[in-house]
């Protein structure tokens, strides 16, 4: 009698203790997960903040070239400014709005470059234009790398039964950083 409430002992020890390395490790890569979302956020809001902070100046060399192309460069600030507003709360979904209308209007600075010789020979506004072109790009890659961590993250909260300890740690879905090709505006090219 006594060996055999021994090993039941030992036997719901046992099972007590898998179950403890089961949700302390779970709890764990959960913490993992957020702590990369979180990193890879604060890279693309790094890259975000240097384009934003990159408008003004491009807009000042161009508007003094450019007069006719005021209203749009003044669209452009107003872009930029709604997006660094949305970035700035830290608010992704908002990002991804304002930037779905910001980055559609990157591609007219060329156009407007293109009508206009003296911008193309302004190092300042090639220098910026060149950069923007970079940032572009590294933005693109770390939205991909934020949307994968982020996508992971999302379906493990889901997962059973990873859902139990994600409910307990107050895990919430997360906004993937999207741009809405839709959103875009047209950019139109006159002859």
């Amino acid at each position: 009698m006594s060996t055999a409430l021994l090993i039941a002992g030992a036997i719901a020890g046992f099972l007590i203790l898998i179950v403890c390395v089961w949700f302390f490790s779970t709890w764990n890569r959960l913490i993992n997960l957020e702590e990369n979302i979180e990193n890879s956020w604060a890279q693309i809001s790094v890259m975000l903040k240097q384009r934003y902070d990159m408008i003004p100046n491009l807009v000042n060399i161009a508007k003094g070239m450019a007069n006719q192309e005021i209203k749009f460069f003044d669209k452009l600030f107003e872009a930029r400014a709604l997006a660094a507003g949305a970035l700035q709360q830290g608010d992704v979904a908002g990002v991804a709005r304002a930037e779905s209308a910001f980055s559609a209007m990157i591609p007219r600075i060329n156009m407007v470059a293109e009508q206009y010789p003296e911008l193309k020979s302004d190092s300042g506004f090639v220098n910026i234009q060149t950069e923007l072109v970079k940032m572009e790009n590294t933005i693109a890659d770390r939205r991909e790398m934020y949307n994968s961590t982020t996508t992971s993250f999302n379906k493990t909260i889901q997962m059973i039964p990873t859902v139990f300890v994600a409910n307990m740690k107050g895990c919430k879905r997360r906004d993937l950083f999207e741009i809405f090709e839709h959103e875009r505006e047209n950019v139109l090219i006159e002859f």
